[in-house]
C-alpha cells in the first residue's frame, strides 16, 4: 500500500469507535474491581487488545492496530474517568501486537504472531502496572495468578479477535482494503 486509502482510515475509525463502546463500561468495571478484587480485574485485560487484533487480522496493513487503538482512546477519553491515560493505555496495548508483525516487516501474517503479541502485551502490562495493583505486597501465589489471569485474558481475547475478524472478512468487510494476494495466515 503506497498511500493510505480512505477505506483503510474509515475501517480503522469504525473499529475504534466500536472498541470505545466496548471499553467504556469495561473501564469502569475494571476500576471498581481494582479496589475490591484486583485479581478479578485481570480477567478484563484482554478486552483492550481485542480491537488491535481485529484490525490487524481484518486489514492486514501496517499501523492498523495502532490507528484503531488511538481512535478508540480518543473516543473513550470523555467517558473513561482516566483522561489522557486512556489514550496511552489503548495505544500501549496495541503496540506489542503491531510489533509482532513489524518484526516480520509486515510480510507474514501468521496466527501465532497474534498470540505472541497478545501474550507479550499481558506481560508488559503486568510489569508496567504491577506496582499500581500492589504486586509487591502480594503473596508469590497471587503474583503468579496476577500474571496468569492477564495472559489467559489476552490469549482468549486474541482468539475472539481472530474469530471476529475472520467472520467479518468472509462477510466482505474491508475487502477493498485488504491485500489482493492473500498472505500467509496459518
Amino acid at each position: 500500500m503506497n498511500r493510505v486509502s480512505t477505506a483503510y482510515l474509515l475501517t480503522c475509525a469504525v473499529l475504534g469507535v466500536a472498541a470505545a463502546i466496548l471499553l467504556a463500561p469495561a473501564n469502569w468495571l475494571s476500576t471498581v474491581l481494582l479496589g475490591v478484587a484486583p485479581l478479578a480485574s485481570q480477567l478484563l485485560t484482554g478486552l483492550w487488545i481485542l480491537p488491535a487484533v481485529v484490525a490487524l487480522r481484518l486489514l492486514q496493513r501496517p499501523g492498523a492496530a495502532l490507528l484503531t487503538a488511538l481512535i478508540s482512546g480518543l473516543v473513550l477519553l470523555p467517558f473513561s474517568g482516566w483522561g489522557l491515560a486512556s489514550v496511552l493505555t489503548n495505544v500501549m496495548f496495541a503496540l506489542p501486537i503491531e510489533l509482532a508483525f513489524a518484526a516480520a516487516l509486515y510480510r507474514r501474517w501468521a496466527t501465532l504472531q497474534y498470540y505472541a503479541g497478545g501474550a507479550a502485551t499481558a506481560i508488559i502490562y503486568c510489569l508496567w502496572q504491577g506496582s499500581y495493583f500492589g504486586i509487591e505486597s502480594m503473596t508469590p501465589l497471587a503474583v503468579v495468578a496476577f500474571y496468569a489471569l492477564a495472559v489467559l485474558s489476552c490469549v482468549a481475547a486474541t482468539a475472539l479477535g481472530i474469530l471476529i475478524a475472520d467472520r467479518l472478512h468472509r462477510a466482505g468487510v474491508a475487502a477493498t482494503v485488504r491485500p489482493k494476494a492473500s498472505r500467509a495466515t496459518a
